[in-house]
């Protein structure tokens, strides 16, 4: 299933999102996930954000754990700077994409310069108004796989899965920590 905006929305855009951006520090020299999204969508990032830590990864978010240091008002190179230390201490990049992400400036940036630096741990996670709603996103996103919460088989649980295709897959974990790819089922 993919993330839809009431899931993420029903918890997330309850927040303070000042109060959050001037509390959180994380000083941190690693991060599992480096969280791409359109700060358009920040009623639902909060909620995301909390849901991929829950699951055990650690997240970063710039507005969020640079709260303190960045500002939109005044982007500069150091801005650009920073983002690009934070990608070379993330293991892997979320691209959350969602009806705002075509008018976001920062998100092309962001994956072109990921992608030069990692070359092959980004994965698409589509935001979308219902469960059923299916995802094509732009022509380039395409070129990576995306990412689904299922169920795990025989289990009463769910994971995160990297999908390449609806039978073609692997967990999270496998793609992050294994180095494995998604194959067929």
């Amino acid at each position: 299933m993919y993330f839809t905006k009431s899931r993420l929305k029903s918890a997330g855009y309850t927040y303070n999102y000042s109060s959050v951006r001037n509390s959180i520090n994380e000083n941190t020299d690693s991060f599992n996930i480096f969280l791409s999204h359109s700060y358009a969508d920040k009623e639902y990032i909060l909620e995301l954000k909390r849901i991929l830590e829950n699951y055990g990864y650690s997240v970063y978010v710039d507005w969020i754990t640079d709260g303190k240091t960045l500002s939109r008002d005044n982007v500069s190179k150091d801005t650009a700077k920073l983002i690009r230390k934070r990608m070379r201490q993330s293991k892997s990049m979320i691209f959350a994409t969602s009806s705002n992400s075509p008018n976001s400036k920062w998100m092309p940036w962001e994956l072109g310069c990921f992608d030069g630096l990692k070359n092959s741990k980004i994965a698409i996670l589509p935001i979308t108004n219902s469960e059923n709603d299916s995802f094509i996103g732009q022509e380039y996103l395409r070129l990576y796989p995306y990412i689904t919460e299922e169920g795990i088989k025989d289990k009463n649980s769910k994971t995160l899965w990297i999908n390449e295709t609806s039978t073609k897959y692997v967990s999270f974990n496998g793609w992050l920590y294994e180095n494995k790819e998604p194959y067929a089922h």
